[in-house]
């Protein structure tokens, strides 16, 4: 899960996609990272905590950390929040099978339309509130092709 500071929704999306899975008796393995060095080792933003804590989900362990090439051999699937760091992932792949591995979160629930789950880092905590909305209609359906194994790289 990857957006520009690793502090508001890839953590989001990180503690949202372990909790679908967990609840579905899955095992998964997925963590978060940024596409900028800008709060490297900081934990995430407490207004996402604190959006996640009224789901019971705690990512108050999280410390952002900024993405390295090596994810394209240690994880199967990347999934971008925005079209930015979508691009930005994408100029660190070497070949093709890295670039399958690297999708936007929510084509997910809206194949091929490639929305952008907005930064809610400047605003308010509705920002936050929206933010997890869109991740938890994404993970649902990460879930879902999880347990048809219709997850393909």
């Amino acid at each position: 899960m990857v957006c520009l500071g690793n502090i508001c929704r890839s953590p989001m999306a990180e503690g949202i996609v372990r909790e679908e899975f967990r609840l579905n008796g899955i095992q998964i393995e997925v963590d978060s990272a940024g596409t900028a060095a800008y709060h490297q080792g900081e934990p995430a933003d407490m207004r996402a905590q604190l959006e996640l804590q009224k789901h019971d989900i705690d990512i108050s362990d999280e410390r952002a950390q900024s993405f390295k090439t090596e994810f394209f051999k240690e994880y199967d699937l990347i999934f971008a929040m925005d079209h930015a760091n979508y691009r930005d992932i994408l100029r660190l792949t070497t070949n093709e099978k890295e670039r399958r591995k690297v999708n936007m979160l929510m084509n997910l629930v809206s194949p091929n339309a490639n929305i952008s789950i907005p930064d809610p880092y400047y605003g308010g905590s509705e920002g936050f509130i929206k933010v997890y909305e869109m991740i938890k209609r994404a993970a649902e359906v990460l879930v879902t092709l999880a347990k048809s194994n219709k997850l393909k790289v």
